[in-house]
């Protein structure tokens, strides 16, 4: 066993978050190249950091923890690739999923076969029809339609994916009517996005208040706040500390737009 195949076994489950997140690339070759660019990364800033402590006159040895930090901080960064990928094809495919699954179950009613349902499924529009492509291909290979489905549902970064996918399974294996499971399942997810706006409909006024406090009402008061002092007292004013006040600004509008944009419901109705 090599010493990248020794790091990737202590994650058993790393195989499978690198075929739901897509990225073709065997555990111990993920386990490699992570760790190259973890010491690549931490070299950059390790000679970075030569120069600071040199410009302060400090000891080079505070380069030996800095570069183990660094190296240890980079190297979870780049195994965390796989998660972010995962949440990211999660929301691509809830944005979706609810109106897939309504095509679904609208050609299942209309009467076409299941088989040809999830094709017609897999050519529509949406992220959601590029997963059903995948299933079509697995069954065109030969795989029978319920591991298809089973291997679909287990390998889907979307949870809400996997309930539909595990519902069609469930009804083919007892033999039922595919419909009723389906259109049950649809309702619920359909509750679940409409709880979600709720809730954020309830977090964006708390993040509205703590915005307009902390990147309007206090840096406007503030500011006049400060030159109305300066001018009394006649103190000079260098134009450098107005950029550092305009930075802090702009990384607060920042800060606060991700906050927003991490919020906010990947939900379709």
């Amino acid at each position: 066993m090599t010493f990248f195949q020794g790091i990737a076994s202590k994650h058993p489950e790393l195989k499978r978050k690198l075929i739901i997140a897509h990225i073709d690339i065997a555990p111990e070759k993920y386990v490699e190249r992570n760790v190259k660019l973890a010491v690549m990364f931490s070299m950059v800033i390790t000679v970075t950091s030569v120069f600071f402590l040199l410009g302060m006159g400090k000891s080079l040895l505070l380069t030996i923890p800095i570069a183990g930090i660094t190296y240890f901080l980079m190297f979870m960064l780049f195994m965390r690739s796989a998660d972010v990928e995962i949440r990211k094809r999660a929301k691509e495919i809830d944005k979706d999923v609810l109106f897939a699954g309504r095509f679904l179950l609208i050609k299942l009613n209309s009467g076409r076969p299941l088989m040809n349902a999830i094709i017609d499924a897999s050519n529509s529009y949406g992220v959601a029809s590029g997963y059903f492509k995948e299933i079509v291909r697995e069954i065109e290979l030969g795989t029978p339609i319920e591991e298809a489905l089973d291997k679909a549902s287990r390998y889907s970064p979307s949870e809400k994916m996997q309930r539909i996918l595990f519902q069609i399974s469930n009804a083919l294996k007892i033999g039922i009517d595919v419909t009723n499971f389906l259109e049950a399942i649809l309702d619920e997810i359909a509750h679940d996005q409409l709880t979600e706006i709720q809730r954020y409909g309830k977090k964006l006024s708390g993040l509205t208040m703590f915005y307009m406090l902390f990147a309007v009402i206090i840096p406007s008061l503030g500011i006049t706040m400060f030159i109305t002092v300066v001018s009394l007292v006649s103190i000079q004013v260098d134009v450098a500390l107005f950029i550092v006040v305009l930075f802090a600004l702009v990384v607060i509008e920042f800060i606060f737009i991700t906050i927003f944009k991490a919020s906010r419901p990947t939900v379709n109705i």
